[in-house]
């Protein structure tokens, strides 16, 4: 008889990570953001956290995995309140399943737990670099680890994506019903309006501005062009302005001096500033307020 051997179909395969991480935070631990070119998934093994991803931001609770796909900035922060534990891997899929995978948020099962919990102890062993060092770069290969390890890492990783497939709409993308409840958009644009008049003296950027916040851009000048008809840097631009109209009323600085406390470059950015927002020169408005004071004694 002439055997025919079968080719097995392997629609989904990782060959390549980049991380794996489990890490026992602190209640107040606050990660600034990245974004890369490959895939990451963030698990809760205990507590919760506060996760941003591009314009999206929810609160992840114990049992539940959120994906991030390539390119997408996301950063995440404990709730001040539990310290949490967490699952985070990264890894290189190219194959065209994965897009079931894009903003999917899901619950994770007892199987699913299972082959998490199996990912990381195998990895534990095929790695000397520690799994809790949160500046990890590149993953070193242990001399002393079992025989496939990395093989099993990339095995169970393999059947975690699989089982979270065949599960289908059960596993479902995230909704913006998920958006954290505490933190609407009202209480977000006030919490980064009252930060930028906090930081007034300062020549902050987009990026400044996206970091210290934990959000991510386009989210940021999404809801800032909703709330206030244009961008943030639009928004801090006014704010310096109607500051130093104030600073020239009290008469207590020169414009030199005020140019410098609200972190003008110079004398002549400043007043190219002033005369675009408020369609005179600092001069110009400086004699306006004395002409109107004046006009006021007289009554």
């Amino acid at each position: 008889m002439d055997y025919v051997p079968t080719t097995l179909q392997r629609p989904l395969q990782v060959d390549r990570i980049v991380t794996v991480h489990y890490f026992e935070y602190s209640s107040n631990y606050a990660f600034v953001g990245e974004q890369h070119d490959f895939w990451e998934f963030v698990y809760v093994d205990k507590g919760e956290i506060e996760v941003c991803a591009d314009q999206r931001e929810l609160v992840l609770k114990k049992g539940e995995l959120l994906f991030h796909k390539p390119g997408e900035f996301h950063s995440l922060r404990a709730n001040g309140v539990v310290a949490p534990n967490l699952v985070i891997a990264s890894f290189f899929c190219d194959s065209p399943a994965m897009e079931f995978f894009n903003q999917r948020l899901v619950t994770v099962g007892d199987k699913e737990r299972a082959l998490l919990a199996r990912m990381v102890e195998e990895a534990d062993d095929a790695f000397s670099t520690p799994l809790d060092d949160p500046l990890l770069q590149q993953l070193e290969r242990s001399p002393s680890a079992a025989f496939a390890a990395e093989q099993m890492v990339g095995i169970n990783l393999e059947c975690l994506l699989i089982e979270l497939l065949r599960r289908g709409d059960s596993a479902a993308a995230f909704k913006p019903s998920s958006l954290i409840r505490e933190k609407n958009q009202t209480e977000f644009i006030d919490k980064v309006c009252a930060y930028l008049e906090a930081n007034i003296n300062r020549r902050l950027t987009l990026s400044d501005i996206c970091r210290d916040n934990l959000v991510g851009r386009s989210y940021l000048q999404k809801i800032f062009r909703e709330k206030t008809g244009g961008g943030a840097m639009e928004y801090f631009g006014t704010l310096k302005i109607k500051k130093a109209k104030e600073m020239i009323r009290e008469g207590s600085h020169n414009f030199t001096e005020i140019a410098s406390l609200l972190g003008y470059n110079s004398i002549h950015y400043f007043s190219r500033h002033f005369k675009k927002v408020t369609g005179m020169t600092p001069s110009e408005y400086a004699s306006s307020v004395k002409i109107l004071a004046q006009k006021n004694g007289r009554r």
